[in-house]
Protein backbone atom coordinates (compact mmCIF):
# COMPACT_ATOMS: atom_id res chain seq x y z
CA UNK A 1 0.00 0.00 0.00
CA UNK A 2 2.88 2.28 0.61
CA UNK A 3 3.77 2.22 -3.06
CA UNK A 4 0.26 3.11 -4.22
CA UNK A 5 0.18 6.05 -1.88
CA UNK A 6 3.59 7.20 -3.05
CA UNK A 7 2.61 6.77 -6.69
CA UNK A 8 -0.56 8.86 -6.14
CA UNK A 9 1.42 11.63 -4.48
CA UNK A 10 3.78 11.71 -7.44
CA UNK A 11 0.95 12.28 -9.84
CA UNK A 12 -0.50 14.98 -7.60
CA UNK A 13 2.87 16.69 -7.35
CA UNK A 14 3.27 16.55 -11.14
CA UNK A 15 -0.22 17.97 -11.61
CA UNK A 16 0.44 20.79 -9.13
CA UNK A 17 3.77 21.55 -10.86
CA UNK A 18 2.03 21.65 -14.25
CA UNK A 19 -0.69 23.89 -12.82
CA UNK A 20 1.89 26.29 -11.39
CA UNK A 21 3.74 26.38 -14.71
CA UNK A 22 0.54 27.05 -16.66
CA UNK A 23 -0.50 29.70 -14.18
CA UNK A 24 2.87 31.45 -14.52
CA UNK A 25 2.54 31.39 -18.33
CA UNK A 26 -1.01 32.75 -18.09
CA UNK A 27 0.04 35.57 -15.76
CA UNK A 28 2.90 36.51 -18.10
CA UNK A 29 0.55 36.56 -21.09
CA UNK A 30 -2.00 38.54 -19.11
CA UNK A 31 0.63 41.15 -18.33
CA UNK A 32 1.51 41.49 -22.03
CA UNK A 33 -2.19 41.72 -22.92
CA UNK A 34 -2.75 44.42 -20.30
CA UNK A 35 0.16 46.48 -21.65
CA UNK A 36 -1.19 46.18 -25.20
CA UNK A 37 -4.70 47.12 -24.07
CA UNK A 38 -3.40 50.15 -22.16
CA UNK A 39 -1.43 51.28 -25.22
CA UNK A 40 -4.48 50.88 -27.48
CA UNK A 41 -6.61 52.86 -25.02
CA UNK A 42 -4.00 55.65 -24.97
CA UNK A 43 -3.82 55.74 -28.78
CA UNK A 44 -7.63 55.74 -29.11
CA UNK A 45 -8.01 58.51 -26.53
CA UNK A 46 -5.52 60.68 -28.43
CA UNK A 47 -7.16 59.86 -31.76
CA UNK A 48 -10.67 60.71 -30.53
CA UNK A 49 -9.41 63.95 -29.00
CA UNK A 50 -7.99 64.95 -32.40
CA UNK A 51 -11.25 63.95 -34.13
CA UNK A 52 -13.28 66.04 -31.67
CA UNK A 53 -11.09 69.09 -32.37
CA UNK A 54 -11.60 68.60 -36.12
CA UNK A 55 -15.38 68.21 -35.70
CA UNK A 56 -15.59 71.36 -33.59
CA UNK A 57 -13.67 73.28 -36.26
CA UNK A 58 -15.99 71.92 -38.96
CA UNK A 59 -19.02 72.94 -36.90
CA UNK A 60 -17.61 76.44 -36.54
CA UNK A 61 -16.96 76.65 -40.30
CA UNK A 62 -20.48 75.41 -41.11
CA UNK A 63 -22.02 77.98 -38.77
CA UNK A 64 -19.93 80.70 -40.41
CA UNK A 65 -21.00 79.55 -43.88
CA UNK A 66 -24.65 79.50 -42.79
CA UNK A 67 -24.30 83.08 -41.55
CA UNK A 68 -22.62 84.17 -44.79
CA UNK A 69 -25.29 82.50 -46.93
CA UNK A 70 -28.01 84.24 -44.92
CA UNK A 71 -26.32 87.60 -45.47
CA UNK A 72 -25.95 86.91 -49.20
CA UNK A 73 -29.62 85.93 -49.48
CA UNK A 74 -30.62 89.23 -47.84
CA UNK A 75 -28.28 91.16 -50.17
CA UNK A 76 -29.71 89.43 -53.25
CA UNK A 77 -33.23 90.27 -52.08
CA UNK A 78 -32.24 93.90 -51.50
CA UNK A 79 -30.53 94.04 -54.89
CA UNK A 80 -33.60 92.60 -56.60
CA UNK A 81 -35.80 95.21 -54.92
CA UNK A 82 -33.37 98.01 -55.82
CA UNK A 83 -33.34 96.94 -59.48
CA UNK A 84 -37.16 96.84 -59.57
CA UNK A 85 -37.31 100.32 -58.03
CA UNK A 86 -34.70 101.66 -60.44
CA UNK A 87 -36.39 100.43 -63.61
CA UNK A 88 -39.92 101.08 -62.33
CA UNK A 89 -41.03 97.49 -62.75
CA UNK A 90 -44.78 97.00 -62.76
CA UNK A 91 -46.38 93.64 -62.40
CA UNK A 92 -49.86 92.59 -63.31
CA UNK A 93 -51.93 90.97 -60.63
CA UNK A 94 -55.32 89.32 -60.87
CA UNK A 95 -57.61 90.45 -58.11
CA UNK A 96 -60.05 88.12 -56.45
CA UNK A 97 -62.84 89.50 -58.57
CA UNK A 98 -60.92 88.56 -61.75
CA UNK A 99 -59.95 92.13 -62.72
CA UNK A 100 -56.36 92.82 -63.81
CA UNK A 101 -54.60 95.31 -61.60
CA UNK A 102 -51.14 96.84 -62.09
CA UNK A 103 -48.89 97.45 -59.19
CA UNK A 104 -45.41 98.90 -58.87
CA UNK A 105 -42.70 97.06 -57.01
Amino acid sequence: MGKAKSNGNGRLEAAVAALIEHQATFVAQLSVTDRRLNEMERINTERFARIEVILMEHSRILADHTRILGELARQVEALRDAIRDKIGFKSTEIRQDGVLAESCY
